[in-house]
């Protein structure tokens, strides 16, 4: 997993809905609310502070790229006889694919 940098978590988050812009400010991330009233209030309060002017990102308000070195395709079947696909990362932009025993 890979923090995306500033100019990216910009980007992706200009392009949010501008409730959901709002809302990453209003919210205490996972942490315990006392009532939905209260998140409703930390919500309106948003809407003031960037009322006519378009929502910045948030300090420490970012994203994480995964980046997988591999991953596996099970398509079921009865008594778990499913066909496994499994691709594995091998160099830059090759990925290997082999099939598993169930």
């Amino acid at each position: 997993m890979v923090q995306v940098d500033d100019a990216e978590a910009d980007a992706y988050f200009a392009s949010r809905p501008r409730m959901s812009q709002l809302g990453a400010w209003a919210s205490k991330q996972s942490t315990t609310l006392a009532s939905r009233e209260a998140f409703d209030a930390r919500m309106a309060e948003a809407e003031a502070a960037f009322d006519g002017r378009d929502v910045p990102r948030p300090p420490g308000w970012s994203g994480f790229r995964v980046v997988p070195s591999s991953f596996e395709f099970w398509y079921g079947a009865g008594f778990r006889l499913h066909e496994r696909w499994y691709y594995q990362h091998e160099v830059e932009g090759h990925w290997s694919k082999r099939m598993l025993y169930p």
